[in-house]
């Protein structure tokens, strides 16, 4: 009886050991998250001060871009359709199905926009989310600025149902003032016409999917996300929204506008390859400072930018073209 109590005891004690120590390891795994994902917030706010002009920017002028494209609707005339391979090959959904497309977009951007701010505390994420929509809105705004000189130099017919002869929308009295224009309201977000060449949507989208081929790291996704780009391309032409042309134009400017203005900006430090920018941990200090007095000791310098080679013999250590010498002698003394 009593070898069973103190084998029982025996258990109850272990497991109580156990989950002593499983408590430990969570609350020390906590704080480490709680600690990084503080560590994040601050490096986040750090750059959002630095760089918040250009975000500011990029976001005045998309309200911009909008107005431009409620403007062009004054001057909108309904016409017959044209003539439209797109349209010949993939059967129309109808306005009953229309909103599969605008499904799909909505999609999309709320996906960008999630991986975007995914979990600070994940080690997966490669960029910071400040710098990456700075980069967002230089693409958006260069490709929108070409948008609006195509579709202010030539208004073609919208193809859309509520842009077609006979519909109360198609055409927009003029504007008694110019707050009417500018205080823009959903309903002429959403019903424009006369903005086609090119297709906004195709922008938001192949901007987005770009962005993360080069940021991203599933290979799945990337896959998937040009997948979707192509489905949403489709949907766009087979609900009448624009012309195959709107699309195709699309496809070329902003990737081509990507391409160019990505060579412009200063890359994005890769946080996997060391350029972090958040604050170092004790631990990681001092081998970072045991490292650098080992590159001393060497006679090689701490900045792992300077790849000059710098070789010691006698006591010599040239750098810069300048010859010091050190004598470990002292004759004639």
């Amino acid at each position: 009886m009593e070898v069973v109590e103190e084998f029982g005891f025996e258990v109850i004690w272990k497991w109580l050991l156990r989950a002593f120590k499983m408590n430990l390891y969570i609350g020390r795994e906590a704080s480490k998250l709680w600690k990084r994902f503080c560590a994040e917030i601050s490096t986040e706010i750090s750059l959002l001060i630095e760089n918040w002009k250009y975000l500011l920017g990029g976001l005045i002028f998309q309200y911009i871009h909008g107005v431009a494209a409620h403007g062009v609707h004054y001057i909108h005339r309904p016409g017959p359709i044209l003539q439209d391979v797109g349209f010949f090959l993939l059967p129309e959904l109808g306005q009953d199905k229309a909103y599969l497309s605008e499904t799909l977009f909505t999609f999309i951007f709320l996906s960008f926009v999630a991986w975007s701010f995914h979990p600070f505390i994940l080690k997966s994420k490669k960029v910071y989310t400040v710098l990456l929509w700075c980069r967002v809105l230089a693409f958006l705004v260069a490709c929108q600025i070409l948008r609006i000189l195509t579709f202010y130099s030539t208004q073609l017919p919208g193809p859309n149902y509520h842009c077609r002869e006979g519909s109360r929308l198609a055409t927009l009295p003029p504007p008694d003032n110019a707050y009417e224009v500018l205080l823009m309201n959903f309903r002429g977000v959403l019903y424009g016409c006369g903005d086609l060449i090119f297709s906004s949507h195709m922008i938001f989208t192949l901007v987005f999917v770009r962005s993360y081929q080069k940021y991203g790291t599933q290979r799945f996704i990337k896959h998937l996300a040009w997948l979707f780009a192509v489905i949403q391309s489709l949907l766009i032409i087979a609900s009448r929204k624009h012309y195959t042309v709107d699309v195709v134009v699309a496809w070329y400017t902003v990737n081509l506008v990507v391409f160019f203005v990505d060579k412009k900006l200063p890359e994005l430090p890769d946080r996997t390859n060391g350029a972090a920018l958040l604050p170092l941990s004790s631990k990681e200090r001092d081998t970072k400072t045991r490292d650098e007095s080992h590159k001393l000791l060497n006679g090689n310098s701490v900045d792992p930018t300077d790849r000059r080679q710098r070789t010691q013999v006698n006591g010599k250590i040239p750098e810069d073209g300048n010859a010091v010498h050190v004598n470990t002698t002292i004759n004639g003394a």
